[in-house]
């Protein structure tokens, strides 16, 4: 049988299905979306700054080392935060600083082929000061507005890859996620999609 006629069987048996072929779930595992936010997320030598640069010494800060887990439907990500609020005087950084370890919890919802972030809330078990309390509002409001995984993207990518010596090409062109779901080791996106085979 020629690509092309197994191509037609496969399209006109998921055509037969009808309306329940139209959505389809994608199970995100956390050890794979770890690896994610490493090379989409923390992409400065494994570190994600939410204020300032690597090059800045005495106002910045970064998360490091993220770890993912779901409990209960809620995203959690445990990082390690490292920053500082200082003034450089005379080569010297004067003013707050540290490091402790940040618990992130936090709802994703999909929006305009992103996947981002809402009701984030940051803890730090065992730790608190004036100074915490100032960083995990901070943190809570940057996650909230800067973190982004452009899904759709990786879509694009994966569904229109070519394949050998095919006579056609394929094309993303609708792509939605109505639903968004987190479980004990994973998350799991329902898809709606049109994939055109030109």
């Amino acid at each position: 049988m020629t690509t092309l006629k197994a191509a037609a069987l496969v399209f006109g048996l998921l055509a037969l299905r009808g309306p329940a072929a139209a959505a389809t779930e994608l199970a995100i595992h956390f050890t794979a979306l770890q690896r994610i936010l490493a090379e989409q997320v923390f992409t400065q030598e494994g570190r994600k700054y939410v204020r300032g640069t690597p090059a800045a010494k005495c106002s910045f800060a970064y998360l490091e080392k993220p770890e993912v887990r779901g409990d209960n439907g809620i995203l959690n990500i445990k990082a390690r935060f490292t920053g500082r609020s200082a003034l450089d005087v005379f080569g010297r950084c004067i003013g707050l600083g540290g490091s402790f370890d940040a618990l992130i919890t936090a709802t994703p919802y999909y929006q305009d082929g992103v996947i981002r972030l809402k009701d984030v809330r940051v803890a730090s078990p065992g730790r608190d000061s004036y100074y915490i309390r100032r960083v995990r509002a901070a943190l809570a409001e940057s996650l909230r507005s800067q973190f982004s995984y452009r899904v759709v993207e990786d879509a694009k990518k994966i569904l229109e890859q070519p394949r050998d010596k095919a006579p056609y090409r394929q094309e993303l062109v609708k792509f939605h996620v109505p639903a968004i779901r987190v479980t004990s080791d994973a998350l799991v996106l329902t898809l709606e999609f049109t994939l055109a085979v030109k």
